[in-house]
């Protein structure tokens, strides 16, 4: 049995959240943020590169259609760039098509989550899951 879960988290655990719709940003800002955790969030894939090295996140729910960078680009820079190469990434995104969730798994995400297929508390089980929180 492993012990150390016992232990409250020395700080909530982080999420960067890449959105850039700011009325769905701020709906999911307000339910992570009460959920306990700590979020930062950023409205483009190149803004998303660098807070993934500065604010050190626990994990990246990231959209795909975005401006600057997208979020496959941002991907598979995030998982080839050796700080940020074992970030847990969750993709949150309108695009439905099984050759897109196919793209994303070969570029290495976490999980895939259609915008449109799933509800908040759906989204934020999954976040949990993958923190190994409860």
């Amino acid at each position: 049995m492993d012990t150390t879960t016992a232990q409250p988290p020395l700080h909530p655990k982080r999420i960067l959240f890449v959105e850039d719709d700011d009325a769905l940003a701020s709906v999911y800002m307000v339910r992570l943020e009460a959920e306990g955790f700590e979020v930062h969030r950023v409205a483009n894939g190149e803004d998303a590169l660098a807070a993934a090295v500065s604010f050190k996140p626990d994990l990246v729910l990231l959209d795909v259609m975005m401006p600057k960078i997208g979020g496959f680009d941002v991907l598979d820079i995030l998982r080839n760039t050796p700080e940020t190469a074992n970030l847990k990434v969750v993709m949150l995104t309108a695009l439905s098509q099984d050759s897109d969730k196919k793209r994303a798994e070969a570029l290495g995400v976490d999980d895939y989550l259609v915008k449109s297929q799933v509800v908040i508390t759906e989204v934020i089980d999954r976040i949990k899951k993958h923190l190994g929180v409860s």
